[in-house]
């Protein structure tokens, strides 16, 4: 979850530049993706649910790799290069259908992860945020919004708010309530919410409008990944460095283990949809 709040940015250094009609996801993901607004809104506040007995990190094995030893594959540019060389344009929906049946990733989830990429690529474009990093991410968190048996409705807001446990110290960490329970329904310790399960804290100094609605949602996984990808490239980090993307996934989550389980989850992905 995030709670840490930014590291020192990482060395920058160039990454292979990106096929032209792969920014063909923006025009069926969301028309407004490169003009993200930056907003805090309150949300009506929810009931906590019950806790997912199948914690969804618990089937990703790690990845054996060191810290700082080497960044997830690239984001498959690849088949998009080989679609146009063979004359193919391959379509936004095109383009999410095959990704998600590669990867298994839902395909209302993938959207989210693509359009906070191409988003990020406009508003910091020296960060490299790929969507791979965001769907380790959200599948460690959530299983990409199904955590609790949540499901992520057309418009991304999840069917039911998806609630952490209460970072009480049973485990966890300590954090006394700071929202007065507006998000977690919890006015006495605060817990993480929404799908890239963010601390109400955090979520107030990061809260994006992914989906230019006019609201900041944590319960909406088109707000909630475009916020990780700006918590994610905060201290001017390029995350196609692998001393950026660890530096990044760290803080989001100071935990080597699960540094490997975001990278394992990223690695696959990328392959996947490369068709490696």
């Amino acid at each position: 979850m995030a709670i840490q709040q930014s590291e020192p940015a990482a060395p920058p250094s160039a990454r292979p530049p990106r096929v032209v009609f792969r920014l063909l996801v923006v025009l069926v993901v969301l028309a407004v993706a490169g003009a993200a607004l930056w907003l805090v809104q309150r949300a009506s506040t929810p009931t906590p649910h019950p806790v997912a007995q199948d914690f969804p990190a618990l089937h990703v094995a790690p990845a054996p790799v060191q810290v700082g030893a080497a960044a997830p594959a690239a984001d498959a540019a690849q088949p998009s290069a080989q679609a146009a060389a063979a004359g193919r344009e391959e379509t936004a929906e095109a383009w999410l259908a095959r990704v998600s049946a590669a990867t298994g990733i839902p395909a209302r989830a993938l959207r989210a992860y693509a359009n906070a990429d191409l988003t990020l690529a406009k508003v910091q474009p020296s960060c490299h945020l790929p969507w791979t990093m965001l769907a380790g991410i959200g599948r460690i968190e959530s299983d990409h919004g199904r955590y609790g048996g949540a499901t992520l409705l057309a418009n991304g807001d999840e069917s039911k708010p998806i609630i952490g446990v209460p970072l009480d110290g049973a485990g966890v960490a300590n954090i006394s309530d700071t929202d007065g329970g507006a998000l977690d329904g919890d006015p006495v310790h605060d817990r993480a919410v929404g799908p890239m399960q963010f601390i109400p804290s955090t979520w107030r100094n990061w809260a994006s409008d992914g989906n230019g609605d006019g609201a900041a949602n944590p319960q909406n996984i088109d707000d909630a990944t475009v916020t990780a990808g700006r918590y994610l490239c905060a201290g001017g980090r390029d995350l196609a460095t692998a001393a950026g993307w660890w530096a990044a996934v760290l803080s989001y989550n100071n935990s080597v283990e699960y540094g490997q389980k975001v990278f394992s989850v990223a690695d696959a992905a990328a392959k996947a949809s490369a068709g490696r």
